[in-house]
């Protein structure tokens, strides 16, 4: 994957505070720990944490959400055990607002729309399918699009979410003949050479759980020719 993964020298830290950590993180990361054994970005956070505020033992994260290893962006974890369930309502009530980006090579049919679909996954090969019409064991999909910029040989997509499903972005973009740059598992036509996919959480908003203060942050996409000239 990618070359440069995270560690807690290179973390990129959006936002800190004693119940909630906000990172940036890299293509190549994986958020949780799974079956590949390698280190997950949620124990480099924690060694980042032991380390600056010089705590000894085991220090506490909570996972809140994940982003898929290729794509970039911003992640949320919780801080404390009180926090985190607080989170996960936010996130499940939707009362949190997220904002990505994509870049694509085709033009998409409208400048902006509302897509709706049907995504089954298939756990054999990690990938989910789009589908018009509801099938079985399908989950519905819901996203909004908009064309923002056109660039030499790429269009970026600011995309919104209204449903949370497995690849939903990637499934749903290349169903409408936008796949997503790199993207070789749904289709598109060769690879990032650091295994990446320009997919990037961008922007996130939500009310502070303990605050009650709003919380909008921004991360920087990485630094490549494509997504400098996207900004």
């Amino acid at each position: 994957m990618s070359k440069v993964l995270s560690n807690k020298s290179n973390l990129q830290v959006l936002y800190e505070d004693n119940h909630i950590i906000i990172i940036n993180k890299r293509a190549g990361d994986i958020v949780q720990g799974d079956k590949t054994g390698d280190k997950p970005l949620s124990d480099v956070v924690k060694e980042y944490i032991a380390e600056k505020y010089n705590k000894p033992g085991n220090v506490y994260l909570g996972v809140v959400h994940r982003l898929d290893r290729p794509t970039t962006g911003i992640v949320v974890f919780a801080r404390t055990s009180k926090v985190l369930p607080r989170l996960n309502a936010l996130f499940v009530s939707k009362n949190i607002h997220k904002t990505y980006w994509a870049v694509v090579k085709n033009k998409p049919p409208k400048t902006e729309d509302k897509l709706i679909h049907w995504l089954k996954k298939n756990p054999k090969n990690n990938k989910s399918t789009a589908h018009t019409k509801e099938i079985k064991d399908s989950k519905k999909a819901i996203l909004h699009y908009k064309t923002i910029n056109k660039l030499d040989n790429y269009y970026l997509l600011e995309v919104n979410l209204e449903t949370g499903r497995h690849h939903q972005i990637r499934s749903q973009l290349s169903n409408i003949g936008c796949t997503i740059k790199g993207d070789l598992k749904y289709g598109f036509n060769r690879s990032n050479p650091d295994a990446s996919i320009h997919l990037h959480a961008r922007h996130i908003a939500f009310e502070h759980p303990v605050k009650k203060e709003p919380i909008k942050i921004s991360a920087p996409p990485p630094k490549d020719p494509i997504w400098n000239a996207c900004l």
